[in-house]
């Protein structure tokens, strides 16, 4: 019996699977299938593509999502690399998430230089997965953390097979995902508010690139042609159908615009056929599972549990938080003019980066640095200007 939050877990994990036999070899596709079949491109798993069955009754959702990650990562490790040696793997996989973790910050900080290489990937991954309920609401958990945890199994391919994460490259596939679920989203035939917003937390939420402004008008100014592999293409479809789902149709336009961009990437319109059939029927039949589907209007509910997520953060953190940011003059100055005009851009990015280094220093603000943590960052932002008032004020009177 596997315990995902228990030591040892990974060791069991391939114990039970008897993963040093050969693999079994797999096209790309199938793999894709599969994966898509557990869920997990969906941000909400509902089964283990393992040799040997897995019950997970009973397990956390953060629990689920780790052993699904160690697993896909294996996948992809044994199609990548021909071969399922776990200590061969377990080793390519801790060098992988030292090189993609972001310079300046630590997620792992915990891990001990003593650990053992499995408990290191437990941990590792353990991060990758944090979905605590208590700080971070569930659909933000299995729309965000979650769907877009297969990055992080394209980067390891491309890491086994240069030895290295191409550089930028998850810059470019944060960037690419951003611009088509942004671009999916204005075809919409009824567009409301949400949309918008969703839209701007999206563009938000770019980790790898430093907050680029990303500003696609139309799928032809994408560059798509970097992303030569099925796997890439196939889930940056998968993306954009999500995306369009979320008003639980999908239209002649909208059909149109995932024709297209599967035409700009080469695939073939049968996929984009069978990717719009899958997702119709995961969603349909996993709906009321999944806390971001059960509202009339999700993307409402997404926004009004996160920013209750984040006043409760600031209200536990007021006082350290008061005393970070009032040792930032700049950053003083800015919120305070944030509050009488909008920012540019350059100031808003300022602010951003000001605000991801106070959230290094205090623990209970390190969800802002996760996979996705960047999308409460323009909550945060507004609500902070509630803490100092007559800090603001006398800023701003300084510059008067």
């Amino acid at each position: 019996m596997i315990n995902p939050s228990a030591n040892g877990w990974i060791d069991k994990f391939f114990l039970k699977q008897k993963s040093s036999l050969p693999p079994v070899e797999i096209h790309p596709n199938t793999f894709y299938t599969n994966v898509r079949k557990t869920g997990f491109i969906y941000g909400h798993i509902v089964s283990f593509d393992t040799k040997f069955p897995i019950h997970n009754k009973g397990w956390l959702q953060n629990e689920t999502s780790k052993v699904s990650l160690l697993n896909t990562l294996f996948e992809i490790y044994g199609l990548s690399s021909n071969e399922k040696n776990p200590e061969n793997f377990i080793s390519k996989a801790v060098a992988f998430y030292n090189q993609m973790n972001p310079q300046g910050f630590s997620l792992f900080k915990k891990i001990l230089p003593d650990d053992s290489p499995s408990l290191t990937l437990e941990k590792l991954i353990d991060s990758r997965v944090q979905t605590n309920v208590d700080i971070i609401s569930k659909n933000f958990s299995h729309i965000v953390t979650n769907a877009l945890l297969f990055i992080d199994v394209l980067a390891f391919r491309q890491y086994l097979i240069h030895g290295k994460i191409p550089e930028k490259y998850l810059k470019k596939i944060e960037e690419a995902i951003i611009s088509i679920v942004s671009l999916a989203l204005t075809t919409k035939s009824t567009k409301s508010k949400y949309d918008d917003l969703l839209i701007k937390l999206f563009e938000s939420s770019v980790r790898y690139s430093k907050f680029s402004k990303v500003n696609i008008k139309n799928l032809e100014e994408l560059k798509l042609d970097y992303f030569t592999n099925e796997l890439e293409k196939n889930y940056l479809i998968d993306m954009a159908g999500m995306a369009l789902w979320s008003d639980g149709i999908i239209e002649n336009n909208e059909a149109y615009f995932l024709h297209k961009l599967a035409e700009l990437m080469e695939v073939p319109d049968d996929f984009v056929t069978e990717s719009i059939e899958k997702t119709n029927e995961f969603i349909v039949r996993y709906k009321n599972e999944i806390p971001y589907f059960k509202y009339s209007n999700p993307v409402k509910h997404f926004y009004d549990q996160t920013t209750q997520t984040v006043v409760t953060l600031i209200g536990r953190n007021k006082n350290r938080l008061v005393k970070e940011i009032v040792q930032s003059k700049e950053l003083m100055l800015l919120l305070a003019h944030s509050t009488r005009r909008d920012l540019d851009e350059k100031e808003k990015k300022k602010v951003r980066k000001q605000l991801l280094d106070v959230c290094k220093t205090i623990p209970s603000l390190a969800i802002f640095l996760l996979p996705g943590g960047s999308l409460l960052l323009p909550i945060f932002i507004k609500f902070i200007p509630t803490l100092l008032p007559s800090a603001f004020n006398e800023n701003l009177e300084n510059e008067d």
